[in-house]
């Protein structure tokens, strides 16, 4: 697609998200904000996968670790034709398939279920050499938090990956710098976070994660890349499109009533 389609389709899918948590009276819309230009340029110009057919064997696999930042992540698959769109409205209702955090059981079109932050780095990596070693050529990529690489199962991960030289595993980390309760700078500062990763032998790279340009050049250099995984670090504002939410940690896990949704869509759909 081209950069004015994913801009379009980015802007339509931040107004399901903010009708999604509107309708369920819970949520998180901060970093579904942050990250969904990456899940609109994975899903809609670079991954490999089949909607008609979710368990292609040769599909690309996408791992959502920050998972309480599923709303992103669902909009996103209304909208490639996994299921219909009307379902979003059943966000974190009773018996939905669509849960506040990703079930595979009950959505079997997700890779795996995600949460527990820290674990879904492991879970790609081991989707990853999964691929190397049965010699297939799918790529595997993995969404992950600013907050959660103050668990120590990422850096165990993060060490496993060159090991093993997977080049066929990308991370993106949404670098909003706001966690559940203030900025993580405060909380436990990850400074020099690139330069960790540099140090755990990863080819790196720093990007903004809202220019669609950036994303699609990054991840061309993430694919041509061999020997080594990459992590590509996106600076991101987390509730990106909100004035009223952008770099706000009281919006981490917070969602809006009717009120408040009405006027974040109505500034969504004002952008250019």
């Amino acid at each position: 697609m081209e950069i004015s389609d994913l801009k379009a389709i980015a802007k339509e899918l931040r107004v399901d998200i903010i009708r999604m948590l509107v309708e369920a009276g819970s949520g998180h819309p901060g970093g579904s904000l942050s990250c969904i230009d990456m899940l609109v340029t994975l899903f809609f110009h670079k991954m490999r996968h089949r909607p008609h057919e979710p368990t292609w064997p040769d599909r690309d696999r996408f791992v959502l670790s920050k998972g309480h930042c599923v709303p992103a992540l669902y909009a996103v698959l209304a909208k490639a034709g996994y299921f219909a769109r009307e379902e979003l409205a059943t966000l974190r209702k009773l018996n939905s398939r669509l849960q506040g955090h990703p079930d595979r059981h009950r959505l079997p079109c997700l890779e795996t279920s995600t949460g527990s932050l820290g674990q879904g780095l492991s879970l790609a990596l081991g989707m990853a050499l999964a691929g190397k070693t049965a010699q297939k050529d799918y790529r595997v990529y993995c969404v992950i938090s600013d907050g959660e690489c103050q668990a120590g199962q990422v850096w165990e991960a993060s060490m496993a990956a060159p090991k093993f030289r997977l080049d066929n595993l990308c991370a993106l980390l949404d670098y909003n710098k706001i966690q559940l309760s203030g900025a993580v700078k405060n909380i436990m500062d990850l400074e020099p976070l690139l330069d960790k990763w540099r140090a755990f032998n990863w080819h790196t790279l720093e990007i903004d994660g809202h220019d669609f340009a950036a994303i699609i050049r990054a991840l061309d250099e993430a694919e041509k890349t061999k020997g080594r995984p990459t992590l590509i670090l996106c600076q991101t504002i987390k509730g990106k499109g909100v004035s009223f939410m952008e770099g706000k940690w009281e919006w981490h896990g917070k969602a809006p009533n009717r009120e408040e949704g009405e006027r974040a869509i109505q500034e969504i759909l004002a952008q250019s």
